[in-house]
């Protein structure tokens, strides 16, 4: 179960990383927000379900 708990806070850290650096290139670049809206709207999805499977699995941990 820890090593569970491990791999899905190792990608929540990725995919917050990538949030950070990927949704000002997109804000910046001409004509990125109308492009790429559906590759926020995703990687913010991600980003939600995996905040609250760290949760879940936090509590099968402590």
């Amino acid at each position: 179960m820890t090593l569970i708990f491990q791999l899905t806070l190792f990608a929540l850290i990725g995919v917050s990383f990538l949030l950070v650096i990927g949704v000002p290139v997109v804000f910046a670049s001409p004509n990125g927000w109308t492009s790429n809206k559906g590759t926020i709207f995703s990687g913010v999805g991600v980003w939600f379900f995996l905040v609250f499977a760290v949760g879940v699995l936090n509590s099968f941990i402590i």
